[in-house]
């Protein structure tokens, strides 16, 4: 993916968005999911749904956008008239567009809706219970519906070569805690700055572990300087990565788990504006087909021919979307 915890987690100045509304919150250049040709697949018309047009938005970076083109492909297939207001810039903007009903539908992650637009300052470290209470609570103070959740988790992780992972003997965050004490030299990172100074990315993670990282040992650089200083091994041999990015098998990373569960979970799942899961109530359920198969191999797959061979979003949902059958 491009940059993505960043528009994702934090709230953005609330300033641009009646600039992003104005303009129809779209900027994308390349072929919509509003534009794929469907053929009859395994998601069939819909009655309610056809003929309707329906608003699909998206935050600005490569997984959400991915995620608006499946939306917009599926919808059409069910018959419905799609407006792609994908790559909105701006996890708050995005957030606005929907509760204002300038969007209908988008996707979002279960820690961003928790942390960031309900204010909770603890994560909930279970999967299904994260999910239930975020989608119970927006929809008592936002009336936003939350449709089944993905089974992807795009979280924060710490990265490793693979051959370093199997010579090391590294498979959790608290071997490598272990590997710390016992090579202390090796144990050079890459971070981004924000990683580095935030509670619920690298001061936490060294204090739930019991690791002491000397200042020296750490490199704080962009995000995609992260990927490539980790693979090459010189300034750092582990790495602030993205679970689902699909950097990570390109240059052939692989991720420790978080055995402690420190990291906050991210799953997916598509949200619905309140009006409009009134309106139509076979949205919310209308991609549960699809949001079952949208797991962590998946999605970096998806992501990596986007961000690493340089397809277009648009057809690489299509292409996916048409292998797995759900359209023709």
């Amino acid at each position: 993916m491009l940059t993505k915890r960043l528009s994702a987690r934090l709230a953005a100045g609330t300033a641009l968005v009646a600039v992003a509304l104005s303009t129809g919150c779209s900027v994308t250049t390349e072929n919509s999911g509003s534009d794929v040709s469907v053929g009859a697949g395994s998601i069939k018309k819909d009655p309610a749904l056809t003929g309707q047009t329906i608003a699909v938005g998206s935050k600005d970076f490569t997984e959400s956008i991915l995620l608006g083109h499946l939306t917009m492909i599926a919808l059409k297939a069910a018959g419905a008239t799609v407006t792609d207001r994908t790559n909105i810039k701006g996890a708050v903007n995005s957030r606005n567009a929907l509760l204002s009903g300038d969007v209908d539908v988008s996707w979002e992650y279960t820690g961003t809706g928790w942390i960031t637009y309900l204010n909770h300052t603890d994560p909930i470290p279970d999967s299904a219970k994260q999910y239930e209470a975020v989608a119970k609570e927006d929809k008592e103070k936002h009336k936003v519906v939350w449709a089944r959740m993905a089974p992807a988790n795009n979280s924060y992780a710490i990265a490793v070569r693979e051959d370093k992972a199997k010579e090391w003997n590294l498979k959790t965050v608290s071997d490598l805690a272990t590997f710390v004490k016992t090579n202390p030299a090796q144990a050079t990172l890459c971070l981004e700055s924000e990683f580095a100074g935030r509670n619920d990315g690298w001061p936490g993670l060294t204090k739930a572990y019991g690791m002491s990282v000397p200042a020296a040992n750490i490199k704080t650089v962009d995000t995609g300087v992260v990927y490539t200083e980790t693979q090459k091994g010189t300034s750092c041999n582990f790495g602030e990565v993205f679970t689902t990015d699909g950097r990570i098998s390109n240059l052939k990373l692989v991720t420790l788990e978080d055995d402690k569960k420190f990291f906050p979970i991210y799953n997916p799942a598509l949200t619905v504006n309140g009006a409009t899961a009134a309106k139509y109530p076979s949205l919310a359920t209308l991609l549960d087909p699809i949001t079952a198969k949208l797991d962590d191999a998946t999605l970096r797959q998806l992501n990596e021919q986007v961000d690493v061979k340089g397809q277009p979003a648009a057809q690489v949902a299509a292409d996916w979307m048409k292998k797995q059958g759900f359209i023709a």
